[in-house]
């Protein structure tokens, strides 16, 4: 059976990732680190894998749509 996906909240995004904060907001807009999901009416997260697949090359991701 796979694990299910996992999903992170900003400091461990942060502290996986190194960015400060307003960095990472920053590369979420313009397309480069990928989008938040919703996680409850106040609370959102990112995909593990998604974060993992940009960690593995910054440089060239690209956010292919995504939900917000």
């Amino acid at each position: 059976m796979s694990e299910p996906e996992r999903i992170l909240r900003l400091k461990s995004v942060l502290a996986r990732t190194g960015l400060s904060r307003s960095t990472l907001y920053r590369k979420i807009a313009a397309g480069t680190f990928p989008r938040q999901i919703r996680i409850s009416i106040y609370g959102t997260g990112w995909h593990q894998s998604a974060v993992e697949q940009w960690i593995a090359d910054p440089v060239n991701y690209r956010d292919e749509g995504g939900a917000a």
